[in-house]
């Protein structure tokens, strides 16, 4: 069923009805606010052990980088550079294709201005900075449980794989919703925030003409800092995006760190191996204290557990900071630890836990 997410005062029809999401709300809760967690646990230990993120825990070794980069405007070639190692990267044919943004985020509330307001599907629950984004450039916002309900939507928003719980889609249903929109000239847009490290299937090798991508360079290679991200889309919305962001979207050093790293496929290999191992570490570890691993990524984990605010309450008050989620108190969601020594914390704290 969907559930409309637009501003009551729009009167929507009964049929549409549902819940608001996003425009009750000043603010959605991400992970990664310590501030946050040092107000509600003032007495924890130190240093907090971060496990509110989707960030890849051990991050790419920054390179030295030359004092040009810092002290020059970065120029378009070196700008052209950074998007021929993303479309390598991702496996775009084309790297007139690729866009390279100060983070997906910057997209994400982008793309909604480059659209006269219209209806918008988002496949749901999911990242909550997408509703918000479409719903302030003035469209009508929907969220859809499943990718097979109908709905007249201009655009089609799927964060693949899903953030929280790890969905992924397949390459078919993507194809047949993509196949649905183009008919009536709309877009499908496909976040994928969280693939570079999956085995998943992706768009992005033989791009249809109304799809846009998102991928996030900060989550996989552990840089959220140098805030980098990166647009797939045809010619025509590449364009548009590109006058959008305006000259020097990026810093020199960021772009510098990006095409380093970008070309660097056999630390990206040997990442994802550590990672799969990692969550796998983590499951069983969590094995006795939730009651079921709802899903995840290899960057992160969805517990479900009746006492998840205990839980929550108890690792806090240990020092460790992981995610909760206002709209299903029974949820947590654990990144991984990055060293031996947040492993033994975390794992000191789940066996006091009673």
């Amino acid at each position: 069923m969907a559930e409309d997410i637009a501003d009551r005062q729009m009167a929507p029809p009964a049929h549409e009805m549902g819940i608001l999401l996003a425009s009750e709300s000043a603010s959605i809760r991400h992970g990664g606010d310590i501030d946050e967690a040092e107000r509600r646990f003032a007495d924890g230990p130190r240093p907090w052990i971060d496990l509110s993120t989707g960030i890849n825990p051990v991050p790419y070794p920054v390179p030295a980088l030359p004092p040009d980069r810092f002290a020059r405007l970065p120029s378009r070639c070196d700008l052209a550079e950074l998007e021929a190692a993303a479309a390598a990267a991702y496996d775009v044919n084309d790297p007139r294709l690729v866009v390279a943004a100060p983070g997906t985020q910057a997209l994400i509330g982008l793309l909604p201005h480059l659209r006269p307001p219209g209806r918008v599907a988002i496949l749901g629950p999911t990242y909550g900075e997408h509703a918000p984004a479409w719903l302030h450039a003035g469209h009508r916002v929907v969220e859809l449980s499943l990718i097979e309900e109908p709905v007249d939507a201009d655009v089609f928003v799927a964060v693949n794989p899903n953030n929280p719980d790890g969905r992924i889609l397949s390459l078919d249903d993507l194809e047949k919703l993509e196949r649905r929109l183009a008919a009536r000239q709309g877009w499908l847009v496909v976040d994928e925030a969280f693939a570079d490290l999956e085995e998943i299937a992706s768009l992005a090798p033989d791009l249809p003409g109304n799809a846009v991508l998102l991928r996030s360079f900060g989550k996989t290679y552990g840089l959220a800092g140098v805030r980098l991200g990166f647009a797939i889309a045809p010619l025509k919305i590449a364009a548009e995006i590109r006058r959008a962001l305006g000259p020097w979207p990026l810093s020199g050093p960021a772009i510098a760190i990006g095409r380093t790293a970008l070309t660097d496929p056999g630390w990206r290999r040997a990442a994802a191996a550590a990672r799969v191992a990692d969550a796998r570490r983590l499951d069983r570890m969590m094995a006795g204290v939730v009651d079921r691993v709802v899903g995840g990524t290899r960057l992160f984990r969805l517990y479900q557990l009746d006492r998840a605010s205990a839980l929550f309450e108890h690792i806090g008050g240990n020092g460790i900071w992981v995610r909760r989620f206002d709209g299903n108190p029974t949820w947590l969601r654990f990144g991984l630890p990055g060293s031996a020594p947040a492993w033994a914390r975390l794992e000191a704290a789940l066996s006091s836990f009673v």
